[in-house]
């Protein structure tokens, strides 16, 4: 598949007892990284680690859906992987002889790729956190080095539309063995 927009790639291993918490966290510091209407902060603590959150109703329950839908995706298959994507895009004007209107082009796209591991020993378990929390902020750093990089704040169009949380339509898509799941 061939892009002409950044793809950027967060890899993480999970556990049942964490992963709904630290997708949250991830996503939240995703779109919190690349809304840029006005923005209500708010943190998520995770493993020791502290990762910005937007606080936005309508962002929350559209977070919250998208974890719980990979959430069930994973559970019901063999298969303990799956990809939440994040994408942001812009309207311009459609293309073409006959029609008019307007088509989402993607201008960045987040993927997480997750796996679920289970820990068995408490001594496995504390490894597990340790090595989470690790990639937590390993992903937080991955965040704040591309949006501050040129790359980063080059892909980012002119922002012409100043209204609501999010000049630009974004998208969160969620794939259990790479089938998308609704």
């Amino acid at each position: 598949m061939s892009t002409t927009h950044p793809v950027i790639t967060l890899d993480l291993v999970l556990d049942r007892h964490t992963a709904k918490d630290v997708l949250r966290a991830v996503l939240h510091s995703i779109l919190f990284h690349r809304l840029f209407g006005t923005v209500k902060a708010k943190t998520f603590e995770v493993l020791d680690v502290t990762m910005p959150a937007v606080d936005d109703e309508a962002t929350e329950q559209l977070v919250d859906q998208r974890v719980d839908t990979f959430w069930k995706g994973i559970e019901g298959g063999v298969n303990k992987r799956g990809q939440i994507i994040v994408t942001f895009s812009e309207k311009k004007p459609k293309k073409s002889w006959f029609l008019v209107g307007e088509e989402e082009v993607p201008w960045e796209e987040w993927m997480i790729n997750a796996e679920i591991r289970q820990p068995t020993t408490e001594r496995d378990r504390q490894k597990f956190n340790a090595d989470l929390a690790t990639a937590l902020t390993k992903s937080l750093k991955t965040m704040l080095t591309h949006t501050s990089s040129e790359t980063g704040r080059a892909a980012v169009p002119l922002i012409t539309v100043a209204q609501g949380i999010s000049p630009f339509p974004y998208r969160i898509t969620v794939k259990v063995n790479g089938i998308e799941i609704p």
